[in-house]
């Protein structure tokens, strides 16, 4: 190869590295699952949809035939996500959805009387144990909940996983799992 030749690759081989860099620079840098599923989460925010019963267990008669309503989402707080959850007239009910440091969520459980004080059950859920999804994240039992569970003498709840599904547009679930026990509610997000 003659010396202009080389000269003419390596300034070939110059640009195509510079093009790389380039390119690397401007790409936009994946989202984490959960950085995705709290983005898809804040779609939510201002909206309230009504939803169904998507389970049909014997334990679940308070629910059944009663209007379910999810929000009006609350996002006014930057890594919080309150997700009010009506069940008839019984507006007792928060979902407390927080986007944690480490790649995790948490999901509690926040109940109130009418007069707005904490009820004795309230602040219950758990941390993400793995990455999740950008639509799924679930949410096993924690050290704080284990505790209340016990104090409040309902060890049939100590396995219980939570999980929240969020296809932005679509679907909203809710679910609670454990050996036994399945009850899952489900919210329209294409209606308005």
């Amino acid at each position: 190869m003659a010396n202009g030749d080389a000269c003419v690759m390596k300034n070939l081989a110059a640009l195509g590295v510079v093009a790389l860099l380039s390119a690397c620079a401007t790409a936009p840098t994946p989202s984490s699952p959960a950085a995705a599923y709290f983005d898809n989460l804040r779609t939510l925010c201002g909206q309230t949809h009504e939803g169904r019963l998507a389970t049909n267990d014997p334990a679940d008669a308070d629910f059944a035939g009663k209007r379910l309503v999810l929000g009006p989402v609350d996002c006014t707080a930057a890594h919080v996500v309150r997700i009010p959850f009506t069940v008839g007239e019984d507006r007792s009910r928060t979902w407390v959805i927080t986007r944690l440091p480490g790649d995790r969520v948490r999901l509690k459980h926040d109940h109130r009387h009418t007069d707005g004080t904490e009820d004795a059950l309230s602040q219950y859920g758990g941390d993400s144990v793995d990455a999740g999804t950008a639509t799924r994240q679930s949410y096993p039992v924690d050290a704080f909940t284990r505790d209340l569970f016990i104090a409040q003498n309902i060890p049939r709840s100590l396995p219980n996983v939570w999980s929240v599904d969020i296809e932005p547009g679509k679907r909203f679930a809710y679910e609670l799992k454990r050996p036994g026990r399945l009850f899952q509610v489900e919210f329209d997000l294409t209606a308005d």
